[in-house]
This record gives C-alpha cells, sequence and structure tokens, in this order.
C-alpha cells in the first residue's frame, strides 16, 4: 500500500504540471488571431484536395469550397489519388459558381527510385499543377480534405490572419463529426491527445520547437513551398511533418480550433474509429518499441493509475487496513482523477458533450493504449499504414 500510496502521489504532481506547465495544451481557447484591418489587396489562393475514393463526400463538401466568399482569386485543385469509384468523373461533374475553376488531375505513380507517402505525392501534385507565382507575388496554397466542409466565408478569415500576423502557415484543427455513440467517446479524446503532444500555444510560438498542424486546413504561403515537399517525402502523418518543415525554414506558424471547418466523415462503430488511430500511431512513435513501452507506460501511469489508487486505498480504508498509505493512496488517486477530469471538461464543451463523460477518461485512455499497441502489431505485420483502400508496408 506504500507504493501505491507514493506512486499516486507522484501521478497526482505530474496531473499538477500537465495542467500548470504544459503550455495550457487542455485549454480550447486558441482560435484565429485577430487582426487590426483586412488586406488591401487580397492574394491569390489555390486549394488542393487530394481525394481517393471519396466520390460520395465530394458533392457534400466541394460546392462550399468552391462557393467561399473570397474576395481574391481562388483555384480549385482536386487531385485524383488513383481511386477506384469514379472520384474523379464525379468531381468533374459538380457545378462550379462562376469565377472559381475547377481543376481535375489524375494523380500519377512517383518517379521510379522515389519513395513517396501516397497523401503527400498527391499534395505535390497539386502543388505543382499550381504552377509558379508570378514575380514580386506570393499567394497561397490550401490544402484541405475530401470530406470538409467550409463555411462560406472561412477562407477569407483564414488569409486574413495569415497577412494581418504574418504567418507561413495558418491551420485549424476540423470540427469532427461526434453524431455515433463511439465518435462521442473517441472524437473529443483524438483532439485531446493531439493537443497534449502538440500544445498548440507552444506551437504558435515563433521559434519553438513544438511544430505541428491539422490536415483538414492548412492555409500555407507560395514562397514557404519553394523548394516543394520533398523534404517531407514519405511523411505518413502529412500534416505535423508540414509544420515541421514550415517552422525548420524560420517559418511563423499557427493552429488552433474552429467550428466553421467541419469534418462531415462518418464513423458509425468503433471499427472505423479504430482504424483511424491505428494506422498512424505507431508512426508518430517513429516505429521505436522503446517509445511504445513507454508511452503504453505513461498511459497507464497517467490515467489508469489515479482511479485506480483511488478505488483501492477507498477499499482498504473500508477494510480497516493502514489507515496512512490507504488515506494518501485515495486522497492523492482522487485528487489526480479530479485534476484529469478537470483538463478534459473545456473539450467536451467544445464539442457540446456532458461534463459528465469528463470521469471517464481513463477508459477512453485504455481504449487509446489498445489501439497504439495494435499500430505497432500491424506495423510488424507489413500493414501500418492502411487507409481508404491502400496499404503501405512501413517496416
Amino acid at each position: 500500500m506504500l507504493a501505491l500510496s507514493v506512486a499516486c502521489t507522484a501521478a497526482a504532481v505530474a496531473w499538477i504540471y500537465l495542467l500548470a506547465g504544459h503550455g495550457g495544451y487542455w485549454r480550447t481557447s486558441e482560435w484565429l488571431p485577430r487582426v487590426a484591418a483586412e488586406p488591401g489587396a487580397w492574394p491569390d489562393v489555390v486549394a488542393v484536395v487530394p481525394a481517393r475514393n471519396e466520390a460520395e463526400m465530394l458533392p457534400v463538401t466541394l460546392p462550399a469550397l468552391l462557393g467561399q466568399a473570397y474576395p481574391g482569386s481562388l483555384t480549385v485543385i482536386v487531385v485524383d489519388d488513383g481511386s477506384s469509384d469514379g472520384t474523379g468523373a464525379v468531381a468533374a461533374r459538380i457545378a462550379r459558381p462562376p469565377g472559381r475553376p475547377l481543376r481535375v488531375i489524375a494523380g500519377a505513380r512517383p518517379p521510379g527510385g522515389e519513395r513517396w507517402a501516397g497523401k503527400v505525392w498527391a499534395m505535390d501534385q497539386g502543388l505543382r499543377a499550381a504552377g509558379p507565382v508570378a514575380p514580386g507575388e506570393d499567394g497561397y496554397l490550401l490544402f484541405t480534405d475530401a470530406d470538409i466542409a467550409w463555411e462560406a466565408h472561412q477562407l477569407r478569415r483564414l488569409v486574413a490572419a495569415a497577412e494581418g500576423d504574418d504567418r507561413d502557415l495558418v491551420s485549424q484543427m476540423a470540427l469532427l463529426r461526434t453524431a455515433a455513440g463511439w465518435e462521442r467517446v473517441v472524437v473529443p479524446a483524438f483532439v485531446y491527445f493531439f493537443a497534449q503532444l502538440y500544445p498548440f500555444r507552444r506551437v504558435n510560438v515563433p521559434g519553438s520547437r513544438t511544430a505541428a498542424a491539422a490536415g483538414g486546413c492548412m492555409l500555407v504561403r507560395r514562397r514557404a513551398l519553394a523548394g516543394g515537399l520533398a523534404p517531407m517525402s514519405d511523411a505518413l502523418i502529412d500534416d505535423v511533418a508540414l509544420g515541421r518543415m514550415v517552422k525548420r525554414q524560420r517559418g511563423r506558424t499557427w493552429l488552433g480550433l474552429t467550428r466553421q471547418v467541419v469534418s462531415v466523415r462518418p464513423y458509425p462503430g468503433l471499427t472505423s474509429l479504430w482504424q483511424m488511430v491505428a494506422r498512424s500511431a505507431y508512426t508518430q512513435l517513429r516505429y521505436s518499441p522503446a517509445v511504445l513501452a513507454g508511452t503504453l507506460a505513461g498511459l497507464l501511469f497517467l490515467y489508469l493509475l489515479p482511479p485506480a489508487g483511488a478505488v483501492i486505498g477507498l477499499v482498504a480504508l473500508l477494510a480497516g487496513g493502514e489507515q496512512g498509505p490507504a488515506a494518501l493512496a485515495a486522497g492523492a488517486g482522487l485528487a489526480g482523477w479530479a485534476l484529469m477530469s478537470l483538463s478534459y471538461l473545456p473539450m467536451l464543451r467544445l464539442y457540446r458533450l456532458s461534463p459528465l463523460r469528463a470521469p471517464g477518461l481513463p477508459l477512453i485512455a485504455l481504449l487509446y493504449a489498445a489501439m497504439t499497441a495494435d499500430s505497432a502489431r500491424r506495423h510488424y505485420a507489413g500493414r501500418g499504414a492502411e487507409w481508404r483502400g491502400r496499404t503501405t508496408d512501413t517496416r
């Protein structure tokens, strides 16, 4: 019992640090920077949509992207990334508002001998199709996904924020769908854990080592992509890789939250959500067994130990066991559990879910630990990145 009480105390101290000193990761206060005025001249924007087997999604999302109330020039390029469901033909048939050009290009295979991750190669082909900018001009590339629905004025706000705050990359974490039961369990925690890995406030500090972006909405200044995407060609987690690439060039980046950029992709059951997490979790750990072991141990220590210590300590107290260690285990366990629940409340509020879900975070963390372990198993089985009909051998 003494060892348990010491461990629970250490976990409670760790939670105090996470809430007070880890970049405010749990806060949901990072929204688009306010700017004093909009640009006098609106720069050109080329939106690139990598699309693989998205014939069902594009009729829902592409018209909103084409219909953006943006004062400058906007061109949309859909890269049909080897689809087998007629994605390219569906995109070509979608009606276009006047003045908003839509180009659909068929994705090609990477040149022989070059190793590219599928989505990054599609993004690079869209970048190449956008062509060079005119001398003395710059403009922006907008990388977005086929399942992302855009509020009509959001591109205008993004460009105004990038121009007014002098940012080379402005990215917003799309509001994910939480209509189904398992979506309400897994999705808010997905964003919560992402922010814990990459605290948005630290991402937004120029010169900081923390770099990330959110793949559904990444507005990038053209000059930051002058060398193309070759430096991140094999990145399976394209958004984090893009954020790192821009920061390595001493670019200024910004990452935050939004309600105006929404993912409409459904994840009706646990299987599809499990696939979403497991396809890239071990990649995030750099395929390291040591980092995997440390991550799983950390999840158990931070999220499972406090409630377990609280329950065991309370049972020992009721049974008349060692009062001092049992009381310390119960008290420290309850404190750690309360702090982690408190840290989860802002994310539940963002997704308009009941705060009564917060004490269940330990069980969700256990689920994510299982997904992470399964991601490693898939890697060593030779199918580490399965997504939309494509399997990448990551060994």
